[in-house]
This record gives structure tokens, sequence and C-alpha cells, in this order.
């Protein structure tokens, strides 16, 4: 298995930062409004972004991009957007060791919407982990 290609390596790293964003963003959302802390977030997200972009010389024109894919990842941006909103609010407002958690349930949701909307096939190993995760996210919310 090639390190540098392989989608475990690369979900393995949104794992870690993820648990970062968790973590910085309780502390940086404290006395600030949360809408206000998201925007900075973005904000910072769109630099570093296109820093990448730019030293991997991986620009390509808006035009060239297929509209499809436009429809898309406007629909995943406003999506993103409204999902930060609700992190940030929640970290607020509860401990990041419960909303951190809760927010995964994620994980169990896009397995179902994977089944249902993209006709992928789940296993029983997906199906087990997803309703762990699921049981998981009930014990921490009533905890």
């Amino acid at each position: 298995m090639n390190l540098r290609e392989s989608w475990l390596l690369f979900a393995l790293g949104s794992a870690f930062f993820a648990a970062l964003t968790a973590l910085f963003g309780k502390v940086g959302v404290a006395g600030l409004n949360s809408n206000l802390a998201t925007f900075i977030r973005t904000i910072v997200i769109l630099l570093v972004t296109a820093g990448i972009l730019s030293l991997r010389q991986e620009w390509a024109r808006p035009t060239d991009l297929p509209m499809r894919s436009w429809v898309f990842l406007v629909l995943s941006g406003v999506a993103t957007g409204l999902s930060w909103l609700c992190y940030y609010r929640a970290l607020q407002l509860g401990p990041v060791s419960k909303v951190a958690p809760i927010d995964k349930l994620s994980v169990a949701l896009v397995i179902v919407f994977g089944l249902v909307f993209l006709g992928e096939q789940a296993s029983w190993q997906v199906l087990v982990g997803g309703g762990l995760i699921l049981a998981g996210a009930i014990v921490i919310a009533w905890a």
C-alpha cells in the first residue's frame, strides 16, 4: 500500500485534525459570538487552502469545471457552513467531550445516506460499526 495515496492515511489525518478543531474551537469560541468565530475560521481555511493550491500549482479556471460539480460543491459548502455554525454554538453551550462525539453521528448518518442515495453496499462490519457509533453517541449524550 502506497501510504501517500492511501485513503486511510488521509482519513486518519482528518480524524486527528478534527480532534484538534474541537479542542482549539472550544477555547477559541469562549467569550466570542459563535457566528463570528465561524467566519474567522472560514477565512483561515480559505487562506490555507489557497496557499496549498498555489504551492502545488493546482489552480484551475472556474469555467472549466462541470456544472454538476459546481452545484454539488455549492450544496456541500452550504451544508458545511451550517454544520460549522451549529458546531461552534454547541461548543459554546456544552462540553467538548460531549459535543464532538455527538457531532460524529455524521458518520452513522453518512452510512445511511450512502446506502439510500448513492446505492452503496454495506458490509456487516460497516453496519455494526455505524450502530456502535450511534450507541456511543446516545450513551455520551445522556451521561
